[in-house]
């Protein structure tokens, strides 16, 4: 798959995303999270008419860098990928549509004993890459979840969160030669993931 080849080119982005936070902020212990989960998007629309066209829901992986800015509040940089399918309105043809999110987040932590409930709100971009081709685009996401700690250095993490990406409804990121596979239904795109994963802090 040429998907990885085509985002060396956006890498430099990539990589200001997850470091420059870090640079900037006096970070005493940080925490690294791998996630797993599946992840539920928007419709798309027909090229040629106002079809929609079904969107599959996708496994999702993720990485999550924080670190603990107050007693209660962690800054954090979160990066993740997903796959998405969706056939042609005949049926014949199926299509890809790849997306990175890199977000730079906020999030909130309401202590109880081992139990923590946190909320999360950020913004970045999303790099989408189709069949015929791939841009970058700004985008927002907000979250809830729940985190269970074994120990000072390790806990369970839960995560219900939704991506909002603005785009162009006439965006030309399904069409080749004049001719469009697929077009946004609006002028943003959501995703949705419900994930799963391990936190450990360093």
């Amino acid at each position: 798959m040429n998907f990885f080849n085509k985002i060396k080119r956006h890498g430099v982005y990539i990589f200001a995303c997850v470091c420059l936070p870090l640079s900037v902020a006096q970070v005493q212990a940080v925490e690294i999270t791998p996630y797993v989960g599946q992840m539920f998007s928007s419709d798309l629309r027909d090229g040629t008419s106002d079809t929609d066209l079904a969107v599959d829901s996708a496994t999702s992986i993720g990485l999550g860098i924080a670190w603990q800015d107050t007693p209660r509040g962690q800054g954090q940089v979160l990066i993740n990928y997903v796959s998405h399918d969706f056939e042609n309105l005949a049926g014949d043809q199926e299509h890809s549509l790849d997306i990175i999110y890199a977000h730079f987040n906020g999030i909130a932590q309401f202590k109880q004993q081992n139990y923590v409930t946190t909320f999360s709100i950020g913004l970045g971009g999303a790099y989408m890459d189709s069949d015929l081709a791939d841009d970058i685009y700004p985008s927002a996401t907000i979250a809830i979840g729940t985190r269970y700690e074994f120990s000072n250095n390790m806990a369970l993490v839960t995560e219900l969160r939704t991506y909002a990406t603005l785009v162009d409804e006439d965006e030309q990121l399904f069409c080749a030669n004049d001719s469009c596979a697929a077009q946004f239904d609006e002028a943003l795109w959501y995703d949705t993931s419900i994930s799963i994963g391990i936190a450990y802090r360093f």
